[in-house]
């Protein structure tokens, strides 16, 4: 019965693997959830999404965007001398945050008018760092299909994330926790798939001549590729902190544990769909031109998944968060129910937006994101404007989402054909 259960394809099998080690992964910072929730204050969970904003904003470019490319060559060697250009660019810019933050810490500390955030600021050059490592390893190991590593990778910084948190709210109050168990979560992350990439590629080929071959080669990733990560992470983060500004941080902490919420289906299916139609999408375009075949047959998965979990999370969602995490963060539910159509939208556009990256297609891409991040910058500047509330923005910000992710997939769609 197990074995009729299990899929026939490879496409199938790997994204199984993917997506059970991300279910073990994912249902750790679930399951503790509800006692983060108590031992935590919304406040706190706010100061933890402005620092989360802070280093995922800088971590989005911690490579320039030279590891997409990792999975383009047939060689091996020159996919592992990227990974080098990759990790010289994540060393390069830690340290020039770092040298910034000890120069004006107070001033970007008045800039966020957060005087609790002035001490984390000095962790950012770090995580920085550990994201960029991050970032070039997974695509090492995904080059090798060594999709039950990577799972085990996500189990493990799960597992290190949910230890300091716990422990430490257990004896300390404030952010303190929830900051330091994401600090952590970084770095364990990164020791199995190293550890692999060492055992899988010859470092001994690394040259600073192909490095710098290579970083000519694909430089359409860090003009264009770059900037387009970059506006997305400035959509979606600064926005977040702008929320801070403009409402409260109280504010943020309750739609950060929403965004949270909500955005577990994408971890852990969309993300392993994703990152398996990235590896077939890039063999299916090298063999006939296009990736047609796997775009339709993952969309239609994707489209399918999308109704069947969002559709009956709608009509439950205030009740659950109340019930979950306690009576204070009903109001966190209630931002969940109005923001999930857009997040619906987001989650099948998202796991089929390497389709740019595979095509070389990284102006479409700069366009449609610099797009995105006028439209959630403009909305929030729109409310402040008019002192709109925090509830009717993002009823405004969900419709106007909804429908860009969809002109995404249509885009997506023609790339694909090869047409755009």
């Amino acid at each position: 019965m197990i074995k009729r259960l299990k899929p026939k394809s490879e496409f199938g099998r790997n994204i199984l693997t993917l997506m059970t080690g991300t279910t073990i992964a994912q249902s750790i910072p679930v399951a503790i959830t509800p006692i983060l929730t108590r031992l935590y204050t919304p406040e706190d969970f706010g100061m933890l999404a402005m620092f989360v904003a802070l280093t995922a904003i800088i971590g989005s470019v911690a490579n320039g965007r030279y590891e997409l490319a990792i999975m383009l060559p047939e060689k091996d060697e020159e996919s592992i001398n990227i990974a080098a250009l990759c990790l010289l660019i994540a060393v390069g810019l830690s340290l020039f945050i770092l040298i910034t933050v000890v120069a004006f810490s107070s001033q970007i500390v008045h800039l966020l008018d957060n005087q609790g955030i002035k001490f984390w600021l000095y962790f950012v050059p770090f995580v920085v760092l550990m994201t960029g490592m991050f970032n070039a390893l997974n695509y090492l190991n995904t080059r090798k299909l060594l999709y039950k590593d990577i799972a085990k990778a996500n189990i493990y910084k799960s597992v290190g994330m949910a230890s300091i948190q716990l422990g430490v709210g257990f004896v300390k109050s404030g952010a303190t926790g929830l900051i330091s168990g994401q600090i952590v979560a970084q770095m364990i992350s990164n020791y199995r798939l190293a550890k692999n990439a060492k055992q899988n590629y010859d470092t001994n080929t690394v040259k600073l001549s192909e490095i710098t071959r290579l970083a000519k080669r694909y430089q359409d990733f860090p003009k264009f590729s770059m900037w387009a990560v970059l506006a997305n992470s400035l959509a979606y983060n600064l926005t977040n902190i702008l929320i801070s500004f403009y409402y409260s941080i109280a504010t943020l902490g309750f739609y950060s544990l929403a965004q949270k919420i909500l955005g577990m289906p994408a971890s852990l299916i969309g993300g392993s769909i994703g990152q398996v139609y990235f590896q077939e999408a890039t063999t299916e375009k090298q063999q006939t031109g296009n990736a047609v075949d796997t775009f339709n047959k993952t969309i239609k998965k994707l489209l399918i998944l999308s109704v069947a979990m969002f559709t009956p999370l709608y009509f439950i969602l205030p009740a659950v968060f109340e019930i979950v995490f306690g009576q204070e963060w009903r109001i966190a539910g209630k931002y969940a129910q109005i923001i999930l159509p857009f997040v619906a939208a987001q989650f099948v556009a998202a796991a089929l937006s390497n389709t740019n990256n595979i095509f070389e297609k990284q102006k479409i891409a700069l366009l449609w994101q610099i797009g995105l991040l006028l439209l959630s910058i403009g909305l929030i500047f729109y409310s402040n404007f008019f002192q709109i509330e925090f509830f009717e923005f993002l009823k405004n910000l969900s419709i106007c989402l909804f429908l860009y992710y969809g002109l995404l997939l249509f885009i997506l769609w023609k790339v694909s054909q090869g047409r755009l």
